[in-house]
């Protein structure tokens, strides 16, 4: 019974909780959400860097016209056997278009790195940053 009330009284305060407000941004600034892709190269089909290029060219930037940056990356992390794993990597930063299905778009990119490189991408959604444009 007390575990009855319990979930009425926070359904009850659920239904006061609002939606977030858009965040507020200086005069001159907007709200703006990237992507952060987080891409390993160390793989069974290890890829060349004229490989990836050919990768970015040919399924992030027709997704994400409106801006794209690669940069040298280093990750590590805890393998399956409790030892550290460090690999090469890229950092794919994608503009995020402000209308449309981004996520969509961010998993196309991720399924695609999978099935051509065997290996799965880390995708990061940070929260919208206030940019001057």
């Amino acid at each position: 019974m007390k575990a009855a009330g319990a979930l009425i009284l926070m359904l009850g305060l659920a239904g006061c909780m609002s939606a977030p407000k858009p965040q507020a941004c200086p005069a001159g600034q907007a709200p703006l959400r990237t992507a952060q892709l987080f891409l390993g190269t160390k793989t069974p089909v290890a890829p060349a860097d004229r490989d990836l290029r050919k990768f970015v060219d040919q399924e992030v930037t027709p997704r994400f016209p409106d801006g794209v940056t690669v940069v040298e990356g280093g990750g590590q992390w805890k393998g399956s056997e409790n030892r550290m794993i460090r690999e090469a990597s890229k950092v794919v930063l994608v503009v995020l278009p402000s209308a449309g299905d981004s996520q969509g778009k961010v998993e196309a990119v991720r399924t695609a790195y999978r099935s051509r490189f065997k290996q799965d991408p880390v995708v990061v959604l940070p929260p919208p940053a206030c940019v001057a444009l």
